[in-house]
């Protein structure tokens, strides 16, 4: 067994060491800071970027132990190295070489479409994946990024043709830099919430421009497009811009009312998430003879492996023998 469940979240099986473990706890790795993967251990393992942006969210941490990308280094008896996920800036993958040389690779989230504003992911080869599977459902299904952001352009276009503020809806942390290299990169004058502006200077630190946005003090420029975290911007309600047009980016946008869930009037499948097909591609170009899918729609992204010939199963669950 290459991972375990535990009450602090899943663990390398054997050690101490927690992945994305949000229980605090002696040693965890953390693939990247969004706020359902950080927690307050003794010791965290993460990406220079990663540990900023934590301490930006936690405050001081305890025992911060950074690691650049492909360059790995020892943990007792074990070989640990980081590799790019292309989820947010500084998300890593995890992979550990064990004395008997077999290697158990952990994705966090993972992002295979080219970003803006992240590393592009590496494939890790190993012989075990631990792979995530927020969007494993088949379902989950997106268009290719360049297609999603056209849709994008022409709905900013429309709606500022007709006098109106555009204003896109998404996380403070990753997908608002990525909105606002775009939006800034196509022409558009953009306007955002204070805390995309604190994480977009420390994406400035580590030599990631996102281009210039103009921090929102409670007033609107005509011709400005806004960009807001969905939950800010549940709650602004004063100051808020008319006439106005709201889009979530988001890939839970391939589901029915998901634009009504967020308070939006549109939804588009922008996501720093791989989708069904894509997870299945990576798995099987990692060469593992071993998958394990946690979080999310584990239960389908394993059937969805299995249909193609992979051994999976799900984190925390038996292997199931088929009877003949």
């Amino acid at each position: 067994m290459a991972v375990e469940l535990r009450r602090g979240g899943l663990h390398l099986a054997g050690t101490v060491l927690g992945l994305d473990a949000r229980r605090k706890g002696e040693l965890s790795f953390i693939s990247h800071a969004h706020a359902d993967h950080i927690g307050r251990h003794d010791r965290v393992i993460a990406t220079a970027p990663t540990l900023r942006l934590m301490a930006h969210r936690l405050g001081a941490l305890r025992g911060p132990l950074s690691a650049p990308y492909n360059r790995p280094f020892a943990l007792g008896p074990l070989t640990l190295e980081l590799l790019p996920a292309g989820h947010i800036l500084g998300s890593a993958q995890l992979r550990v070489t064990r004395p008997d040389g077999r290697r158990i690779v952990y994705t966090g989230d993972l992002n295979l479409e080219p970003a803006l504003t992240a590393e592009p992911a590496q494939v890790a080869s190993c012989d075990t994946l631990v792979i995530e599977s927020t969007f494993g459902h088949p379902r989950y299904s997106f268009p290719e990024r360049a297609s999603a952001l056209q849709a994008v352009q022409a709905w900013v276009s429309s709606t500022l043709e007709r006098g109106a503020t555009p204003v896109l809806l998404g996380y403070a942390l990753g997908k608002a830099q990525e909105a606002i290299c775009w939006l800034t990169g196509a022409g558009h004058a953009v306007v955002a919430h204070s805390s995309i502006c604190d994480i977009s200077e420390l994406y400035r630190e580590f030599g990631v421009e996102v281009g210039p946005v103009r921090r929102f003090d409670n007033s609107w420029k005509q011709g400005e497009v806004g960009v807001f975290p969905p939950h800010a911007w549940r709650f602004q309600r004063l100051n808020r811009p008319w006439p106005r047009a709201t889009a979530v980016l988001t890939g839970w946008a391939v589901d029915g009312g998901t634009a009504q869930r967020y308070g939006a009037d549109v939804a588009f499948p922008v996501s720093d998430h791989a989708d069904c097909a894509a997870l299945v591609r990576y798995a099987r170009a990692t060469g593992a003879t071993e998958v394990v899918t946690h979080h999310g729609f584990a239960r389908e992204l394993a059937q969805a492996l299995s249909a193609v010939g992979l051994d999976a199963r799900v984190a925390g669950k038996p292997k199931q023998l088929t009877l003949f």
